[in-house]
């Protein structure tokens, strides 16, 4: 068996190095163009819903406090509460303590009802019900007020929880800052240029 020379092993590594950072490539491409490796079906258990509009526009009586706003990253479960609400209301209530440390992150909005509400739940009343609105609907709405998911009043609570819990850990808190952070901040910026 003939050994290799110095210059034709160096040649062999560069060819080696390139095939070793071509491949992710190379996989990538395989896997978008004969859609090889990729899951067909999803993840969450709720129905898709982005057609709708965001919670800013729902035809409340009163304005929601706003996600996004006052240095809020919330995530809010909406309900429709026409009939049923004390069930409903105290299974979105666990699901919400469930959430332990996660839990600040996410509120609870009724839609309707007339009972008191539950410790961290807003109750807003429809001004028209939208035609969107079965009064049987659950809704998952991200931090800028989009509407996630829906399931309906009776899908299992702990599938609701799984996705909350997904959705949380995969969109990690905002650090928002406020003017009094931002003017310290630039205070101690300015005093260390001194």
């Amino acid at each position: 068996m003939k050994s290799l020379t110095s210059n034709q092993w160096q040649k062999l590594k560069l060819v080696a190095l390139i095939g070793l950072f071509s491949a992710p490539v190379v996989t990538a491409w395989a896997m978008v163009e004969w859609r090889l490796g990729v899951p067909d079906e999803r993840v969450a258990h709720g129905q898709l819903m982005p057609e709708l509009p965001v919670l800013a526009q729902w035809p409340l009586q009163h304005a929601p406090l706003a996600p996004g706003g006052e240095d809020r990253d919330d995530w809010v479960v909406a309900y429709d509460c026409r009939s049923g609400c004390d069930e409903v209301a105290d299974r979105l209530w666990r699901l919400h303590r469930a959430l332990g440390r996660e839990a600040p992150r996410v509120s609870r909005l009724r839609l309707g009802g007339q009972a008191d509400p539950l410790p961290g739940e807003q109750v807003r009343q429809w001004r028209t019900r939208p035609e969107w609105s079965d009064g049987e609907s659950i809704w998952l709405i991200d931090f800028e007020g989009r509407v996630v998911l829906r399931y309906h009043q009776e899908d299992d609570a702990a599938e609701i929880l799984k996705d909350v819990r997904r959705l949380l850990r995969m969109n990690p808190e905002i650090e928002r800052i406020t003017g009094k952070q931002a003017a310290r901040s630039s205070e101690q910026s300015t005093e260390g240029v001194m």
